[in-house]
């Protein structure tokens, strides 16, 4: 088993910037591919980012792109989402995810572990 753990949300103003920290324990060798969503209250899950085991292919949204960055330590288990010139839209819960299956996947079902999310708020 995988558990997960997200930090880093937070209010923040229109323009500025979060990292999102995903700390990984428990059976974290069985993991390939790690990605981000986000859900706001009364939508769907969507897809914000993910990297592939070694960190060298990343796929992004396209309404984060260009804004957002997703890296990965594998040495301390760790997978972060760097948020630059956020916008009101970008509030939501964002979620970590681990994938056993897929080394590189955007689709929420390839992710088989989920940390509890962090509220992201962004104020214009």
């Amino acid at each position: 088993q995988v558990r997960l753990a997200e930090s880093g949300g937070g209010l923040v103003q229109a323009g500025g910037s979060l990292r999102l920290v995903c700390a990984a324990s428990g059976r974290t060798f069985t993991v390939y591919g790690m990605g981000w969503f986000r859900q706001v209250p009364g939508k769907e899950r969507e897809f914000v980012a993910s990297i592939n085991k070694i960190g060298s292919i990343t796929s992004y949204a396209d309404s984060v792109h260009g804004r957002f960055t997703i890296s990965r330590d594998n040495a301390k288990n760790t997978v972060y989402l760097q948020m630059n010139s956020l916008k009101s839209e970008d509030t939501a819960v964002y979620y970590c995810a681990a994938s056993e299956i897929r080394d590189y996947t955007k689709r929420e079902t390839d992710f088989g572990s989920w940390g509890q999310g962090t509220q992201v708020t962004v104020s214009s």
